[in-house]
């Protein structure tokens, strides 16, 4: 089913490279791509909270089991200086809720970079490039991957760069997958480049809805990069990427709305 959408901006973003967006009761937890910040704002659109974390390259965003989950893509980034804790592949961060401060990490499973991540009752969603999909992830159940222990030592007893098993795949066709948010029995996904929404069924992988933008000039629709819903209501963030081979619109500048459906 394709729905004609169109958006509304909703706050002033609190950074240049906003890229992954997280609900969480009532806060917007927004993912800076540029500086990898957290900034946690308010209902009103207020920054409350900044978070250093040691994201690199940093995309999508999700809070669950109590701690924020930040996607890593790995680098070197365009976009800030060299950090000691940089290390140019992809990451999935566990990290404390309050501070953004590190807990663990996992390498993502297809062993490549990340955009979209999402919380979903235990359980992690998360995106991959090789091939497409959208693969549903155990946090908490582990499989060891020996190559990159050979490198990373353990730490207090918890195996860094071990992965998180999977428990189900999504292939999808369509190109670069970015920002996801659970949703009844579907799961939205944002599809950047193409300026299109997907929900897809989370038990069977069929798609069940596609939101296409309707403005009258297509310069003018947004590159959607993070999603998250909100009373029933689907946010999303444009980082307006330059740079980092993509080739987004250069529009008015980064924003975060709401999506509304056309009647």
């Amino acid at each position: 089913m394709i729905k004609n959408v169109s958006t509304r901006e909703e706050y002033s973003p609190p950074c240049r490279m906003p890229n992954g967006l997280q609900w969480y009761k009532d806060h917007l937890y927004v993912m800076d791509q540029q500086t990898d910040q957290v900034y946690v704002l308010n209902t009103e659109g207020y920054v409350v909270r900044t978070l250093k974390t040691p994201t690199e390259n940093g995309s999508g965003i999700t809070v669950g089991g109590g701690f924020l989950w930040t996607a890593s893509n790995g680098g070197p980034s365009q976009f800030r200086e060299k950090r000691p804790t940089d290390t140019d592949i992809g990451w999935i961060y566990q990290l404390d809720l309050e501070t953004g401060d590190f807990v663990n990490r996992f390498r993502t499973p297809d062993g490549g970079g990340i955009h979209g991540i999402e919380w979903d009752d235990g359980k992690l969603w998360v995106t991959a490039f090789s091939p497409k999909a959208i693969i549903l992830c155990d946090p908490f159940d582990l499989v060891v991957n020996e190559t990159t222990d050979k490198i990373i030592n353990k730490q207090n007893g918890k195996i860094l760069g071990s992965e998180m098993k999977v428990i189900k795949k999504i292939e999808v066709n369509t190109e670069r997958l970015h920002g996801l948010a659970r949703d009844g029995d579907g799961i939205w996904c944002a599809h950047t480049s193409d300026k299109i929404i997907i929900k897809y069924n989370v038990k069977d992988g069929k798609e069940m809805e596609r939101l296409v933008f309707s403005e009258k000039n297509p310069g003018d629709a947004p590159a959607p990069h993070g999603l998250s819903i909100k009373d029933d209501q689907l946010w999303y963030c444009d980082a307006m990427m330059v740079g980092g081979g993509h080739v987004d619109p250069v529009r008015h500048g980064p924003e975060i709305g709401i999506i509304k459906l056309n009647s």
